[in-house]
């Protein structure tokens, strides 16, 4: 079975249900993703994915096409 790795990114744009909604929607629909966690006041997506199937980049690039930076 391939390594899952879990990682948190800071998003600082993260500010109501309907951020929640577009990351994890957006997100969930990778290949390789299997758990998205996204909280308002820390402002954190929490990620379970497998980097097999999808890289890091990638999913900055999806988080940036629905409109939030992550924090480097």
């Amino acid at each position: 079975m391939p390594d899952v790795q879990d990682i948190t990114l800071s998003v600082p744009d993260v500010s109501c249900e309907h951020c929640v909604h577009a990351i994890n929607t957006s997100l969930g629909k990778l290949a390789g993703v299997e758990q998205v966690d996204t909280d308002i006041p820390t402002k954190k997506v929490h990620l379970r994915y497998h980097p097999d199937q999808v890289s890091l980049q990638q999913i900055e690039t999806v988080l940036d096409d629905v409109g939030y930076t992550v924090a480097k």
